[in-house]
């Protein structure tokens, strides 16, 4: 997977905005203004994702290209390798989990406003 088709998986969800919120190097991808992805733009070596603190666990053990998640909560958010060593289906599904996750999170309200973009 390479950055534009990363970026374009991210922005076809609902409710997903982008921004550089901490800089102009760090892409973040935003549901209904909550992130749940993030990556370096320049170097795409790998994306940060939300996970279940049980499943990242989990994932960090089965595959090496997943690590705890860099500079962030590490009990939350896993870092994906973007080496090759993960397909993309794969790591489509690992975005579309951090997705659902920030989304279960979200207030009734901001649930009502995204069922109706």
């Amino acid at each position: 997977m390479n950055i534009e088709d990363f970026r374009s998986y991210c922005l076809a969800k609902k409710g997903v905005t982008e921004e550089f919120p901490f800089g102009g190097e760090t892409l973040v991808f935003k549901v209904m203004g909550k992130m749940f992805a993030l990556t370096d733009v320049d170097l795409f070596a790998g994306v940060n994702l939300k996970c279940d603190p049980e499943e990242a666990e989990q994932l960090r053990e089965s595959y090496p290209a997943i690590q705890p998640g860099y500079h962030m909560n590490k009990k939350h958010w896993n870092t994906v390798d973007m080496d090759g060593s993960l397909d993309d289906k794969f790591i489509c599904g690992l975005i579309d989990q951090s997705y659902d996750l920030v989304v279960k999170g979200l207030t009734k309200t901001q649930k009502e406003l995204l069922t109706k973009l």
